[in-house]
């Protein structure tokens, strides 16, 4: 979840600013960048609890453990929650998972590397206060009342509105964690193409990446226990906005849609004003009871643009949000995945053709089965796991084509391996650490923390 905007205080005078600010995303192909985003979960080696935010050992520690690697701390009320560095930043979820937001980068060769000096780092200072991280889409063993808090003024006032809007929105605060990648567009023809190929197979990417089948240290019946709490967080902001397949669809219709969610804040003067459950357009008009006769700044937008979660966001590039965080090799993976269908004119069309002819009910069908059932969901007389077979096949091609290549002159196809492995075996993540729950570990899911740990 993000920090405060950074975007200036411009006032908002008319709803074309509105457009106008998702518009200057805009970008020509050459300038396109990839941004990657992962979270993880932080537990004590001792006893494997989530790390409280105070104290010797706690999350503050290990943020200002990391500045000896250049990171520039970040406070809120005089305590240090998010760094930043060269474009990238480290924040915090609400219950302390450390999530890395990456700089925008030209090639997946750089992605992997920045991914892999981070958690470098974070080991480094983490051994020093003997806790470890974890990468998996659900807290495998602790309860929801077992999760710290962070001091986060935002979260205050998120974790009051969730339980009025749905019954897991405090499980996806604390108990979830996700690796997603940020992509541009040239032109709103182009967002709406990549929009809707997007959204029609985040579920394919929600079954590649499942890892997340234990609550409480049980199995809780599905793979991506994480992607199924999206289904009952709050409907006003979650989904998959049927309304991107219209005819005609573009940067205005989502403004629309955005001025629809209701608020949760309004940051102003260091400080988070609770307006939550209010509406943007009477904030528009100085009727936000929250801050009465004010009007919004376009950093009062760019902030309401993140509390809208669907599967796939618009701000000012497109947010692919459906998989649940893992290891190295698969924070690698979701960028290659969605540049390689994304980024190549070819793949793209290809990917549309695979999804185009999809209708309400079998795109509602994929999104509600695959946390569930992941690749072994039917579909059209076979299962997803041959939809998202040919949907890696495009990838590769497309990323093959554009031939980011490293010094040893390799590709970055390579980083799709993985999922092409997962695919293949027809076994998820998930199914693979239940495999081991119930054979090797004998029931004991604390071995996952031991065995699977950065």
């Amino acid at each position: 979840m993000s920090s405060p905007s950074l975007v200036s205080d411009t006032p908002i005078e008319s709803r074309a600013q509105l457009v106008d600010y998702i518009a200057a995303g805009e970008k020509p192909a050459a300038d396109w960048r990839i941004g990657t985003e992962h979270e993880k979960f932080g537990f004590r080696l001792d006893d494997l609890r989530p790390p409280e935010f105070d104290g010797e050992r706690g999350i503050e520690a290990l943020l200002k453990g990391l500045t000896r690697f250049g990171w520039q701390p970040a406070e809120e009320n005089g305590r240090v929650i998010a760094l930043s560095k060269d474009g990238a930043s480290v924040t915090l979820e609400p219950a302390g998972q450390l999530e890395l937001s990456g700089a925008a980068l030209e090639n997946i060769h750089q992605t992997c590397v920045e991914v892999g000096t981070h958690l470098h780092e974070v080991k480094e200072v983490a051994d020093e206060l003997r806790l470890g991280f974890l990468g998996m889409g659900f807290q495998p063993k602790w309860r929801r009342d077992e999760m710290p808090w962070m001091p986060k003024g935002r979260y205050r006032i998120m974790r009051a509105y969730m339980p009025k809007v749905g019954k897991l929105g405090l499980d996806m605060m604390t108990r979830t964690c996700t690796v997603q990648v940020n992509l541009d567009y040239s032109s709103e023809a182009d967002m709406a193409k990549k929009f809707r190929v997007s959204l029609a197979l985040q579920p394919v990417a929600t079954a590649l990446f499942a890892d997340s089948p234990f609550t409480e240290g049980r199995p809780n019946g599905y793979l991506s226990y994480r992607s199924h709490i999206w289904t009952d967080t709050d409907p006003d902001r979650t989904g998959m906005l049927d309304f991107v397949f219209d005819s005609g669809f573009g940067y205005e219709r989502y403004v629309d849609y955005i001025l629809d969610v209701p608020m949760y804040f309004s940051y102003r003067d260091g400080t988070y004003h609770d307006a939550s459950g209010q509406s943007f357009r009477d904030f528009l008009a100085g009727r936000l009871p929250a801050l009465p006769g004010a009007l919004p700044t376009l950093r009062d937008w760019s902030d309401h643009l993140t509390t809208a979660f669907p599967e796939v966001r618009l701000k000012k590039f497109l947010e692919m949000r459906g998989a649940d965080g893992g290891p190295w090799n698969r924070l690698c993976a979701l960028p290659a995945f969605w540049v390689g269908l994304l980024y190549d004119a070819t793949s793209l069309d290809a990917a549309w053709d695979l999804v185009k002819d999809l209708s309400l009910e079998e795109r509602h069908a994929l999104r509600d089965g695959v946390p569930k059932h992941a690749l072994k969901l039917p579909f059209r007389g076979a299962t997803v796991r041959e939809l998202a077979v040919e949907a890696l096949k495009i990838a590769v091609a497309g990323l093959q084509r554009r031939a980011r290549v490293n010094a040893n002159g390799t590709d970055e196809s390579r980083f799709i391996e993985p999922l092409i492995e997962i695919a293949e075996a027809n076994q998820t993540p998930a199914e693979r650490k239940l495999r081991l729950f119930r054979e090797e570990w004998n029931g004991d899911v604390d071995r996952v923390f031991r065995e699977f740990a950065y």
